[in-house]
C-alpha cells in the first residue's frame, strides 16, 4: 500500500469540525500533521496561524485542504500551489469563476492535483438518479432547495458579505448535483431576493433550458423552517423521479429504489486520493458558472430585512 498523504488543513471551522476531521480520522489515506486556522485549534498536531506560518514549519507536507470561506480561498490556494502541494477545495471552491480557472492553470504548470470538491455530488442515490435519467426521455425538471440559514449558518455574517453567496451557498449544492445528472443547460432568467440589510440573496427562482429545449426551474428559499426539502425532480417517460435529502433517497413513481446513509465527505476524500496518486485533477465549474449567471442574469428584487 501507498503510504500515507501527509495534508494539512486551513481554516478550522464548524465544517472541519463536523466533516473533514472525522472523514480523515477513518481514512488510511491520508496522515493529518498539521492545521492552520485564525481562531481554531486541532488537537494532536501542531496549529499555526496562517497558511505560510503551516508550510514553512512542516515542509514535509504534500497537500492542503482548504475549507475557509470562499472569498478568502484564492490566495491560500496559490500559496499551496505555488509550493507545489495537492489542493482540496471544499465547496464552492473560489469566489469566481476566473480565479478557480487560474488555479487550475498554475496546478497544471506545477504538476501537482487540484481537487473541486462538490460534495453534493457523491450523495449515495446520485448515480443511480443519473443513471434512470440517462435511460430515459426528460420532459421537465424541477430544482426544490428550502432551508433554514438559522440552523445551518448561525451568526455567519460572511455568507451575507459580497462574494458570500446567500441562498446560493447551499444552492450550489443543488447545482452540483443537477449538473451531473442532467443534460447541460443554461440560464435564461433569474429573480434573486435580496434582504434590504444585506449584500446576498435570502431566495432565488431562477429558469433554465436545455440546448434540446429542456426547461428546468429552480426555486431556492434560505427561511424554510420545520422539514427541510433539497429535492430535484423530473417528469419523464419512464415516471416521476423524485431525488430527495440532498441526493440521499431515489424515488419513482412514488417507490423508492434508492437509498443509503450519507458519506459524502469520506468520499471526497476517496476521491481526492485518487487523483492525487493518478497526477491529475478535478475541476468543474458548471455549478460556479451558474451561480455567477445567476447573479449576472437575475433581477434583483429587495424584500424584508433579515436578523439572525
Amino acid at each position: 500500500m501507498s503510504q500515507p498523504i501527509k495534508i494539512g488543513i486551513v481554516g478550522v471551522g464548524k465544517i472541519v469540525r463536523d466533516q473533514h476531521l472525522p472523514a480523515l480520522a477513518k481514512d488510511q489515506d491520508y496522515r493529518l500533521v498539521a492545521a492552520a486556522s485564525r481562531h481554531g485549534k486541532v488537537e494532536g498536531i501542531p496549529n499555526f496561524p496562517t497558511i505560510e506560518a503551516m508550510l514553512d514549519a512542516v515542509p514535509e507536507l504534500e497537500a492542503v485542504s482548504l475549507c475557509m470561506p470562499p472569498q478568502f480561498r484564492y490566495d491560500a490556494a496559490r500559496t499551496a500551489l505555488e509550493a507545489k502541494k495537492h489542493v482540496f477545495l471544499e465547496k464552492p471552491p473560489g469566489a469566481t469563476v476566473s480565479e478557480v480557472e487560474d488555479l487550475k492553470a498554475l496546478a497544471a504548470r506545477q504538476g501537482v492535483s487540484l481537487f473541486a470538491s462538490w460534495h453534493s455530488r457523491y450523495a449515495p442515490a446520485v448515480e443511480a438518479a443519473r443513471g434512470f435519467l440517462a435511460s430515459t426521455r426528460i420532459r421537465l425538471a424541477a430544482i426544490v432547495w428550502k432551508e433554514d440559514v438559522r440552523r445551518w449558518h448561525p451568526n455567519q455574517d460572511w455568507i451575507w458579505a459580497p462574494g458570500g453567496f446567500g441562498v446560493f451557498d447551499p444552492g450550489i449544492n443543488a447545482l452540483s448535483i443537477a449538473t451531473h445528472i442532467l443534460p447541460a443547460m443554461f440560464i435564461t432568467s433569474a429573480v434573486l431576493d435580496f434582504p434590504e440589510n444585506r449584500a446576498a440573496p435570502v431566495a432565488a427562482q431562477v429558469a433554465f433550458r436545455t440546448s434540446n429545449g429542456l426547461p428546468v426551474t429552480m426555486e431556492l428559499d434560505w427561511l424554510q423552517t420545520g422539514p427541510q426539502s433539497w429535492d430535484i425532480l423530473a417528469d419523464t417517460d419512464a415516471g416521476k423521479m423524485v431525488l430527495s435529502g440532498g441526493g440521499s433517497k431515489l424515488a419513482i413513481d412514488g417507490q423508492v429504489v434508492h437509498e443509503e446513509p450519507e458519506a459524502e465527505y469520506p468520499m471526497l476524500y476517496k476521491r481526492f486520493a485518487e487523483i492525487v496518486r493518478a497526477g491529475t485533477s478535478d475541476v468543474d465549474l458548471a455549478p460556479l458558472q451558474h451561480v455567477a449567471d445567476a447573479f449576472m442574469l437575475g433581477k434583483r428584487n429587495v424584500v424584508d430585512a433579515f436578523f439572525d
